[in-house]
């Protein structure tokens, strides 16, 4: 066969795969080729420039973008929503939206889906979520105790049982509050039965859905009672800390800042975190962009969802 009458082949073969829809097997029948043949023809009229793929990513996407903030911090997936307000409220409704859809197409029936307990972002999460018909997490457990004040406490317990019954899930539930008085009496607050009861879910989670903070408290987290004073969230930045997840703070590095308040902390450990399958990160905003970084840079997330505005900024770091 003369390279030119190989070409034809390939050509038809492609014509009848890509623009007539046909399956291989009905090729390979019609042509009386045998289907690896078909096979090999059709990777062929690709190497050959016969068939050129074009993908047009459409308006309001952002996969370039994604995908280096993927390759350059070792992430497994990046998520950029396309957000066209201004205002922290109207990003947090959009990222809320994207995150939730997220978690509706990509969670299991037997998903064990752990969640930081005080989060706006999350908060955004819940409310976007739409009630699922089929079930997409077997269990929805509380990571982290509630946030200052008693009222934030039950807030928090809210939080999760929401996304227990938006999933059809079963809720495990921290009521206690995120950060105790004194090591002491964490570990006596921890002794409790119903509290031993959820701790024991931590090392089962599947999927953790975090925020990401800042050193310096959102409004929303002030106005609940914020539990650290002046003086400690002095000291956190003294020692480089640029952020937190579920009250583990990081520097810009990405490297764990080992701080006191730590042993006070009633909420899932950093070894808990690190050993679970897949940790998404939820968080936007101008004033969190280098929390994000570090984050990123943590290990401890392996996926990210954030807006547009946000990812620039990120991305913008290493260009400086």
């Amino acid at each position: 066969m003369s390279h030119v009458d190989e070409l034809r082949q390939i050509t038809r073969v492609a014509r009848m795969y890509y623009l007539d829809e046909m399956k291989q097997t009905e090729i390979a029948r019609r042509l009386h080729l045998s289907q690896a043949t078909v096979s090999r023809l059709l990777r062929r009229s690709q190497a050959e420039g016969i068939v050129q793929i074009r993908i047009e990513p459409p308006r309001g996407t952002f996969l370039d973008l994604e995908e280096r903030l993927q390759a350059r911090y070792g992430l497994a997936e990046v998520v950029v929503a396309d957000c066209h307000g201004t205002s922290e409220a109207q990003i947090l409704k959009r990222v809320g939206e994207a995150a939730a859809h997220y978690l509706e197409t990509s969670l299991r029936g037997d998903e064990i889906l752990g969640m930081s307990s005080w989060s706006e972002a999350i908060l955004n999460i819940v409310d976007s979520l739409p009630q699922m018909k089929n079930q997409i997490a077997s269990v929805v457990v509380q990571m982290l105790g509630g946030m200052g004040n008693p009222g934030a406490q039950a807030y928090a317990t809210n939080l999760a049982v929401r996304m227990a019954k938006l999933t059809l899930a079963e809720p495990k539930l921290l009521s206690v509050q995120g950060v105790a008085a004194s090591a002491q009496a964490r570990d006596a607050l921890m002794s409790d039965p119903f509290v031993q009861h959820t701790l024991s879910f931590f090392p089962k989670v599947t999927t953790a859905l975090v925020g990401i903070g800042c050193v310096e408290p959102s409004k929303f987290l002030a106005d609940s009672g914020n539990i650290f004073t002046r003086t400690e969230l002095e000291d956190l930045r003294q020692t480089g800390a640029v952020g937190d997840i579920c009250l583990h703070f990081f520097r810009e590095d990405g490297s764990a800042v080992d701080a006191p308040l730590e042993q006070r902390v009633i909420g899932v450990t950093l070894d808990q975190l690190r050993a679970v399958e897949r940790v998404i990160g939820v968080a936007s905003g101008a004033r969190k962009v280098t929390a994000i970084a570090g984050a990123m840079r943590s290990g401890l997330l392996d996926v990210l969802i954030t807006d547009h505005v946000t990812a620039l900024a990120i991305d913008a770091l290493d260009d400086d």
